[in-house]
């Protein structure tokens, strides 16, 4: 495979997510209310199935705990049964919201743990799955100060944008009318999480991987990096 169609497949890979999770539940809200006659709650409410239950089959298809999606699907399932309850569309807007918040905020503490909850989805994107480049992520995870800052900033700022969502969604909840919230917030979160992307990338993601890279260079042989195996140098080089 090209090193163009690679980067084609991650891109669709990075995309797909965002896909189901916020363009499948906009455009199902408003062909349930507009097309069925359904009221707001039941539209919203059923709109977020589909969410859900990709977050569910993920953590079954993959038979481990990822903390980030476990998290993710509770506080959909606590909040979607709660809002239901009440009957109340903008609390079930404001829900969505509060899924952001929670993240955003575990994501921050995880960080001030020092166990960064978005390390287990960046790992595979930055070694690409190499044996020499995962060896020597784990290597530079032990032994670097640089890389574990790295690593931390690319948490902090995936947090922090997660929580301005939250405060800017919720506002917008109950300012603006139903109808017209569905479609924003969905761009909203299309905007942020497309910002952190590109914000935590450069200032976290790119120099890990140049990082991950010579480190796997200086212990395998040029090549490593890509997972191919090389001759082995003295000593790797953990910066």
């Amino acid at each position: 495979m090209s090193q163009q169609q690679s980067a084609g497949r991650q891109l669709v890979q990075a995309l797909t997510p965002l896909v189901v999770d916020a363009g499948i539940p906009t455009a199902a809200y408003y062909v349930l209310s507009g097309g069925f006659g359904m009221s707001d709650v039941a539209a919203l409410a059923w709109s977020s199935v589909v969410p859900a239950a990709r977050t569910a089959w993920g953590l079954v298809r993959e038979r481990s705990v990822n903390g980030l999606a476990l998290l993710i699907l509770v506080v959909n399932a606590v909040g979607l049964v709660t809002s239901s309850l009440t009957g109340d569309a903008r609390l079930m807007m404001a829900k969505d919201s509060g899924v952001s918040s929670v993240v955003g905020i575990a994501v921050l503490v995880s960080v001030a743990a020092g166990r960064p909850l978005m390390s287990a989805g960046l790992k595979p994107w930055v070694t690409k799955g190499g044996p020499a480049a995962e060896a020597a992520w784990d290597r530079l995870r032990g032994g670097s100060a640089r890389f574990r800052q790295l690593e931390r900033r690319f948490s902090t700022i995936w947090g922090s944008v997660l929580l301005t969502e939250c405060v800017v969604k919720i506002v917008g909840v109950y300012l603006l009318p139903v109808h017209t919230m569905v479609w924003l917030g969905t761009v909203l979160t299309v905007v942020a999480l497309l910002l952190a992307m590109v914000i935590a990338g450069g200032a976290g993601a790119a120099p890990m991987e140049q990082l991950v890279t010579a480190e796997a260079e200086a212990a395998n042989g040029p090549g490593a990096g890509s997972g191919t195996p090389g001759e082995a140098a003295p000593a790797p080089a953990v910066v």
